[in-house]
């Protein structure tokens, strides 16, 4: 059985796969916010702490525009993150000089294995750079982030600089995001390592790595996952003999078998 978000992150092989897919509903895109009284007090120069709460099967892009259209400030970032809150907290993800882990307060779990809902603290999680310690016996229902007070209108303002950047500098289309993991985050990018092999617009089959940004590749409409496999394995195998580098994918492959 394997807990689905948005899919955003997910390549699920031409086959299919021999299990259960779980999708939340409806009763987990709620979103609770701190009640207008509670912003009216804010003291001029100190920073005063709230707390979100939201289901996992919120999008991101929503929660980072709904609490910054209130005044609150802390989750911007994810308004360019295609993902849902649940599968977000799963892989850590982030971007733009944040991540989940830095909000995150704690996660309300379903264990499939006892059938208990427990609230998960934070450190219980594992969370490191986009992984976590959950696995697929365990169900994200919600989670809940200590943000701050601020002002909407810069808020909104730096949501719609994220936007722009991210329409200038990373593809539309037919993609998954960010396809491997920066294996020395903050020195080293994946996509600088696919660069200087050369693979920018490599091509196999209905997948190219995009011309755009060498982390992410494109797939034709009514492409393969078969050929972004290939790619992806045929980037890792470049990669690692020029460089010495072992990029892990940050897609989550689902029905494939592995690499011998």
């Amino acid at each position: 059985m394997i807990p689905l978000g948005r899919g955003s992150n997910l390549l699920i092989s031409d086959h299919g796969f021999a299990g259960l897919i779980l999708q939340l509903g409806e009763l987990a895109q709620q979103i609770s916010l701190p009640h207008a009284e509670a912003r009216d007090e804010m003291h001029e120069g100190v920073e005063v702490v709230c707390s979100v709460t939201a289901g996992s099967a919120v999008a991101l892009p929503v929660l980072a525009r709904r609490t910054a259209s209130v005044g609150i400030r802390g989750f911007e970032w994810a308004v360019g993150v295609p993902g849902s809150l649940g599968g977000a907290i799963r892989m850590n993800a982030g971007g733009h000089g944040s991540d989940i882990s830095e909000s995150l307060v704690s996660a309300q779990v379903l264990n499939f294995r006892t059938g208990e809902i427990s609230t998960m603290l934070t450190p219980e999680l594992g969370l490191r750079f986009r992984a976590s310690d959950l696995d697929d016996q365990q169900l994200i229902i919600s989670g809940t982030l200590s943000l701050t007070y601020g002002s909407s209108q810069e808020s909104l303002q730096m949501i719609d600089e994220i936007v722009r950047w991210r329409r200038e500098n990373q593809p539309g289309g037919q993609n998954a995001g960010s396809v491997f993991v920066n294996p020395v985050p903050g020195e080293i990018t994946a996509g600088q390592l696919i660069d200087r092999c050369g693979l920018r617009g490599f091509r196999i089959g209905s997948a190219e790595v995009s011309m755009k940004h060498a982390n992410f590749i494109q797939a034709d409409v009514g492409g393969s996952a078969k050929d972004i496999v290939s790619l992806m394995r045929h980037i890792q195998r470049v990669v690692g003999d020029t460089s010495g580098y072992e990029l892990r994918s940050e897609i989550r492959l689902i029905g494939f078998e592995k690499e011998s």
